[in-house]
């Protein structure tokens, strides 16, 4: 008799083995562990974090510093990578700009 796997038996096994990680590990939680999990699967996937990245910063949700920071990759570089993807960079008006920096510079002398 073959065994079929389905999505409902590995969300099972997955959530069943979840359960006990506090009980059996290091982990205080079971949001910790997933945490570590997800931070060390991106440590090893340079192609998904640079996705990831550049998913966020395409739908507005984070700069081109913080997609930087994501994909651990210089801004020159993630400019290549922006535009290899077709993914037009957000720039904001020297007006814009300027009234950031004076914030910035006000916000450091107080």
């Amino acid at each position: 008799m073959k065994f079929k796997m389905t999505e409902s038996t590995i969300n099972y096994s997955i959530s069943e083995e979840l359960k006990v990680i506090p009980k059996v590990s290091s982990y205080s939680s079971i949001s910790e562990f997933v945490e570590d999990a997800i931070n060390t699967l991106l440590a090893a996937r340079k192609d998904l974090r640079v996705d990831i990245a550049c998913e966020l910063y395409k739908e507005g949700k984070v700069s081109i510093t913080k997609a930087c920071e994501i994909a651990k990759v210089d801004i020159e570089e993630m400019k290549e990578i922006l535009h290899d993807k077709g993914i037009k960079r957000h720039v904001l008006p020297f007006a814009e700009t300027k009234k950031l920096a004076d914030a910035a510079e006000k916000a450091i002398k107080s």
